[in-house]
This record gives C-alpha cells, structure tokens and sequence, in this order.
C-alpha cells in the first residue's frame, strides 16, 4: 500500500485552489486523494483541520477577480454578530442551490431564505454573471467607490456596505444588533480603547447616500435605533426590551461616579432614575470576576444607584420577566409608572 504523498505546508493548512496546487508542484492525481473535499469546481479542502470562513472565502474569490465575498459571508468574516440561523454551516452532502427569500417585516427569527448558513455568499459587479457554484449562493451587487475593501487577501464589502446589503436578509432587530456592533467603541481606564469598524456617524452619511442599494430602506430604520458603545448582542437585545416597553432610556457603556469621583462603567444606565443594568455572560461564573463584579456592586451602590442584574436564564424568561425586573428597580429610585 503506497503511503499517501503529504501536501505542502501551508495548502495542507487550509483551502486551496487547483491553480496554487500547480504552482506548488502538486501531482494531478494527488488531488484525488480521499483526504481532500470538493466544495466547487476548482478548489480543494483538506479534511484534517478546521478551515476559517475567510480562507474558504479566499478560494473562491482566487477563481477570478470579478468575486467577492458580501451578504452574511462578509459579515461573518468581518466579525459582525449574525443570529444562529444565519451562520455559516457548510453542507458536504452535494449540490445545493440558493433560494433567496425576502426577510418579511416585522417577522422577529428564521430562516428567511432557505438554509443561508449553507451558503458562501459572493456577489458580482451588477453588469456582471450571477456566481453559480455549489455551495454559494450569488448575488449582483450595484458597486460603488469605497463599498469594496481587502481583508488579508480577501476582498468584500465594506463594514458600512455589508450593514446595509444585510438589510435585505435580517429582520429588523438582528440587523440593529449587527449595527450596535460596527459602530461601538469606547475608552474605558482599564483596557485599551476600542475602535469601531464603522463611526456612527460616519455611518449615518454612508446610509443617506446610499439610494438604490438593496436592503437601504430598513437600514435607515434601524439606523435610529442604534446608540454607541456596546459590548455585546444580549445588551442590544435587553435595551431593545426596554424600549419597546417604554420603560426611561437606559444608555450602553454608562459610567457611574463613585463616591471619589471615579467611573464604574455599565452596560446600560439611566441617569434620571439612577439605575443600572449589568448583563452578566458565562465569564462572570469565573472567581476571579465575580470578585472584581463584587467590589463593582458596592461603588455602584454606595453612589446611591441600583443595579439590576440580567443574564441569559433571565433572557430566556421573556421580555416581560425582564422588563418586570426593571421596572421594580426603577419604581425604588422614583419613577412613578
């Protein structure tokens, strides 16, 4: 039995096309090999190992240059939030071809075109061919100035142009989940300031200009709904929560004043009410955070400002538990409804 030749370094690593296999020198039996997957015409997988999403990406824009990744595929590689269901899931089992359906409004989960996480989605220039492939769902892109970026080789759309083109698939509330997420940034005294892959209002210019552009109308609806600096999609859920029960405005990344002056920063705060709210995720299980919430809780309290402590148990109860849970905190420090 002929022991199986290995495949250089750095193809073996990851996906590739059938032309770097050439250029690497790779036999045209090699590619055969019952180790390498076949998600298209041209491009090999190796089986051992997990792929990125930007590297299979990659092997199909390297096919030619007219492609690039946008929709749910350039959201993922960018690092927006995307609900489950829209995540990439690739499917091995053969032929697959796109069905793309319109997101109903006002409709609140999915999916809404069928199955997208099996689905690369890559897009051409408006005057150009659908991209056809197993595997991909493809899409014509009106392009313009600026709406295209490259990202270690793979070129997409931009954070702001793949906002709005998720307009066309994502309900209302995940597309302004998505939009909290590109426009956060803060400085905070203990971590590095962040930087948003999009300003707000940089944002805001963007989305005027962008008349014609598929999936532009319910971005400039969600658009109002998006406020600066939050840290994960649980506290656009939550304040989203909030607001539709017309409870006073909580605002994101909310600094606190100690008795010496000093910030505690907090994932939502209402300064007229002087309450607080903390999402607390599966890293607060950790000791170690559960001391440094411990001593967050006493400066908060001690300024004479209630908090109110919400995680996914809460979340998973409905908004009502949770806007119940709010209100009772917000009727001790003098709201009257």
């Amino acid at each position: 039995m002929s022991r199986r030749r290995p495949l250089p370094g750095e193809i073996g690593a990851r996906p590739f096309t059938l032309t770097e296999a050439v250029l690497a020198g790779i036999p045209a039996n090699r590619l055969l090999g019952d180790d390498l997957h076949l998600p298209s015409r041209g491009i090999r997988v190796p089986k051992s190992g997990a792929h990125s999403l930007h590297a299979l990406a990659r092997s199909h824009t390297q096919l030619d240059g007219d492609t690039f990744a946008s929709l749910l595929t350039a959201a993922e590689v960018l690092g927006v939030p995307l609900p489950l269901w829209a995540q990439f899931r690739p499917d091995d089992g053969g032929p697959v071809t796109a069905v793309v359906e319109p997101v109903p409004w006002g409709k609140k989960s999915g999916p809404h075109f069928r199955e997208p996480g099996r689905f690369l989605h890559l897009s051409r220039r408006n005057a150009g061919t659908l991209p056809r492939r197993r595997g991909v769902a493809g899409h014509r892109l009106r392009i313009r100035d600026g709406d295209l970026i490259s990202v270690d080789g793979l070129l997409l759309t931009s954070p702001a142009r793949t906002w709005v083109d998720l307009g066309s698939v994502l309900p209302l509330e995940d597309l302004i989940v998505a939009g909290d997420a590109i426009v956060s940034e803060h400085t905070r005294t203990f971590r590095a300031p962040k930087v948003a892959m999009f300003p707000l209002p940089e944002l805001r210019v963007f989305v005027a200009n962008a008349n014609g552009v598929h999936g532009v109308r319910k971005a400039r609806i969600a658009l109002e709904y998006l406020r600066v600096g939050v840290d994960s999609p649980p506290e656009t859920v939550l304040r989203l929560m909030l607001d539709d029960a017309g409870l006073p405005e909580f605002l994101p990344n909310f600094p606190v004043d100690d008795i010496l002056g000093r910030p505690v920063w907090t994932d939502l705060g209402c300064a007229r009410f002087r309450t607080c709210i903390e999402y607390e995720g599966m890293h607060h299980l950790k000791p170690e955070q559960q001391a440094l919430d411990a001593y967050r809780d006493q400066r908060v309290a001690d300024s004479g400002w209630r908090q109110v402590k919400i995680n996914r148990i809460d979340m998973s109860h409905g908004a009502g538990w949770v806007v119940s849970r709010v209100k009772q905190a917000l009727r001790k420090q003098g709201w009257l409804r």
